[in-house]
């Protein structure tokens, strides 16, 4: 037995040794050693597009065609994102279509979230994050309101809206008409405000603190101990009132100071 292992193992001495080769046109998705170097990416933090522009294309186009009504545009965003732009009374059909429909079938609402920009006439622009598991596609709807007109609720479309509604009225303070449970999500029910609003303060409207003399937790308006200035790094003590006309310390007077009161001495 052990002339033979050894009679296998000259034989694996003799015979030539082989490199492997790369060949990445027959398998991409197969990565081999070679002695090649790889040409490093000009661009490694973007994105590749991958998915065929056509298809979206025609998707916003055939979703237009069927609901001119309600669609007011169609665009494809960051590469290969699709986005449709409804109407504020056109959402909840638009979103029952994509559903439904046998071309479309988005039956997975992956998000509803909002963004606030304060200079426009309808302020919140609430978007709609969709998912279709049958065709491996995603879409993006997008509508606009205000801080007083409600949105109609897709609810009765989506079970998944009820949550994200409620997280949209408590972060945004939109209004979903039709929400069978719209109340505070992520904050205090006695909470003042929006905190996601571009004109909410950073500080907040009240604080939150435990009274040592009552023994419960007291919520009451917000007491600021140094007001707010405007912080610039080049001298940052002037901007307080106790430190104005103060010169920040240099290396040569650190130098000279005493650390020890013993020093002075």
């Amino acid at each position: 037995m052990s002339s033979l292992l050894k009679n296998c193992w000259r034989l694996s001495r003799s015979l030539p040794v082989s490199t492997s080769i790369c060949y990445p046109k027959v398998f991409p998705s197969i990565r081999t050693y070679t002695t090649e170097t790889e040409k490093p990416e000009a661009r490694p933090t973007i994105r590749q597009v991958t998915t065929e522009l056509t298809e979206l294309k025609d998707m916003g186009a055939y979703i237009s065609a069927c609901l001119p009504k309600y669609v007011q545009k169609v665009q494809i965003v960051t590469g290969d994102e699709l986005e449709v732009m409804v109407c504020r009374e056109g959402i909840y059909p638009t979103m029952k279509f994509l559903r439904n429909h046998h071309h479309t079938q988005y039956t997975s609402l992956s998000d509803i979230t909002a963004v606030d920009v304060p200079s426009r006439k309808y302020r919140f622009e609430i978007v709609y994050n969709l998912l279709s598991l049958t065709f491996n596609s995603r879409i993006r709807v997008k509508t606009y309101t205000d801080e007083l007109t409600p949105v109609s609720s897709v609810e009765e479309v989506f079970d998944a809206a009820n949550w994200y509604e409620r997280e949209v009225w408590d972060m945004f303070g939109v209004l979903f008409e039709g929400n069978t449970d719209l109340r505070r999500i992520l904050t205090d029910y006695g909470f003042e405000g929006h905190p996601m609003r571009k004109d909410f303060p950073l500080s907040g409207f009240v604080e939150v603190r435990y009274d040592d003399e009552l023994k419960r937790v007291v919520c009451e308006p917000l007491e600021l101990t140094q007001e707010f200035r405007k912080f610039e790094l080049s001298a940052p003590w002037e901007q307080f009132p106790n430190f104005r006309g103060i010169a920040p310390p240099t290396e040569e007077t650190e130098k000279t100071e005493p650390k020890d009161p013993k020093d002075k001495k």
